[in-house]
């Protein structure tokens, strides 16, 4: 279909999109997830033209994926999965859509279809004898399997060929990845007194403890105004893997540091990638809305995560 960012398409009926599914209710290892199920016959933008990903798995780095988009809007509210608030933004391959076309029938539900897409939320339960789901999310591996390399030059075309960005964003983008390719590789060979600012990725964020990390209780609700703390002031809560109480604080959120915004959700549950399980918050955190990952840091990858933020790193503006 060629699609590009602003594109509008319509989403196909349930009927369509299910001669497209196999018993698993996947295209191309992909599943098409009952959440998505709301957005069939309507007409929808492209956001972002999903054409890679990052592995946030097994850290591979970035993954290639086959004739897929994100959608304006599209994100999965978790309904289907136990509640859980990770608000991905959904794939959705091209067999899905359709361009649109002004005198367009409604589309055909099929009965058939929910039925298939229930079942194939769950895997087999844990050791433990737990409940554990399958998604989008847990199954990337398997539908962007070909790993894409930073030399792989075409997917830096692609990006800016689709409207993803411009070419001065995947410039810089570029940049950074080749820096960081080149920081993990003095951390294997160089002597530590010969690494540039200790081998750290660009960004030379450095957390401040070591063993246990603080926690403050604001107990923050949507809507309210807050302020992204400072850089130092978060370093100083992060522990030596740059974790708070487990949960990781990265570039692309430093970006947001001194930034002005309101809360979006508090986060006490989420499905853990790598297993399936449903994981549950120990400590309060939160999103914010517009806060999303904007992949400068993963080579303009464009799935645009929705960061958790421990209320530590948060500072309540009152009016």
């Amino acid at each position: 279909m060629d699609l590009r960012v602003g594109d509008v398409v319509e989403v196909r009926g349930e009927a369509e999109i299910l001669a497209t599914l196999d018993d698993r209710g996947e295209l191309d290892g992909l599943p098409f997830m009952p959440e998505m199920l709301r957005f069939c016959g309507k007409q929808m933008t492209v956001h972002k033209v999903a054409h890679k990903l990052c592995d946030t798995q097994t850290r591979t780095g970035l993954r290639k994926m086959d004739r897929a988009v994100h959608l304006t809007g599209a994100r999965c509210d978790g309904s289907a999965h136990g509640g859980c608030q990770t608000a991905c933004s959904m794939y959705w391959k091209e067999a899905w859509l359709k361009k649109v076309a002004a005198d367009a029938a409604p589309s055909a539900g099929d009965a058939r279809l929910l039925p298939l897409l229930e079942i194939n939320t769950r895997r087999p339960p844990g050791d433990d004898g737990g409940e554990r789901y399958s998604c989008q999310a847990t199954e990337l591996l398997r539908a962007a399997p070909t790993c894409l390399p930073v030399r792989s030059m075409g997917q830096y075309v692609d990006d800016v060929r689709s409207g993803n960005v411009g070419a001065l964003r995947t410039l810089h983008a570029l940049l950074i990845g080749i820096f960081n390719r080149a920081q993990e590789v003095s951390k294997r060979v160089l002597p530590p007194w010969l690494r540039l600012k200790e081998g750290r990725r660009w960004g030379f964020l450095k957390p401040a403890l070591r063993g246990k990390t603080p926690s403050t209780l604001l107990d923050l609700q949507p809507g309210e105004l807050v302020r992204v703390r400072s850089k130092a002031d978060i370093l100083a809560t992060l522990n030596e893997h740059m974790l708070n109480r487990g949960l990781g604080f990265e570039e692309e959120m430093a970006a947001y540091c001194g930034t002005v915004t309101r809360v979006h959700a508090r986060i006490d549950r989420c499905i853990d990638e790598r297993t399936g399980e449903m994981l549950t918050m120990k400590t309060p955190c939160v999103t914010l809305e517009d806060v999303v990952c904007k992949g400068l840091h993963s080579l303009n990858c464009p799935r645009e995560f929705v960061p958790f933020w421990r209320e530590i790193w948060l500072e309540r503006i009152t009016t």
